[in-house]
């Protein structure tokens, strides 16, 4: 993967910002943004789609993926995400000489601890974050249990008979089953 990403690695953004493909001992070009509602999003057992999965909070709740349109609706429409993705200035960090490394660092990280989204990442190697995390006030209380509803989830059993076409065969466990073999 990292001698692929070696030569393309200005037009390939992953969003993965604290997961760094570093095998050779320095961080690839385009690994180093977050992610939320970019090129990544969570969709919860019931169909709530956040920006980010460690943001499962109402506050970065973009959309169902139960209502009309779908998946698609939300990750084109939502008002969340398009704000998301739009160029982000960098806030606090943006004077910081390592801003272009971590880009602020992780946005969920930043929220659940109490500091601000436009601030430094908790976690800062700088030691930038410390001073935000000593100084605030309340932290963020989760915003309910997302792991269900009280109100029941329908739930269709399709039987064997309902399917257009049978199954092509057994489940193949292997991840490049579906990789013709040479």
């Amino acid at each position: 993967m990292y001698d692929w990403l070696l030569p393309r690695g200005e037009q390939v953004l992953t969003g993965d910002s604290f997961f760094h493909l570093s095998a050779y001992g320095q961080a690839l070009p385009g690994l180093n943004l977050c992610g939320a509602g970019r090129v990544v999003c969570l969709i919860d057992p019931v169909g709530d789609v956040y920006a980010c999965p460690f943001a499962i909070h109402d506050d970065f709740l973009a959309g169902k993926v139960r209502e009309p349109g779908g998946f698609a609706r939300v990750w084109r429409d939502s008002a969340l995400f398009r704000r998301l993705r739009e160029p982000q200035q960098g806030g606090a960090c943006s004077s910081c000489s390592f801003y272009d490394t971590c880009k602020g660092g992780c946005m969920a990280a930043k929220f659940f601890t109490g500091l601000p989204l436009d601030g430094p990442d908790p976690e800062c190697v700088q030691g930038y974050g410390e001073p935000l995390l000593a100084a605030r006030e309340a932290v963020p209380k989760p915003s309910g249990d997302h792991s269900h509803r009280t109100r029941p989830v329908d739930v269709a059993i399709v039987r064997r008979t309902d399917l257009e076409r049978p199954p092509v065969g057994p489940c193949a466990e292997h991840p490049l089953a579906s990789v013709p073999s040479a």
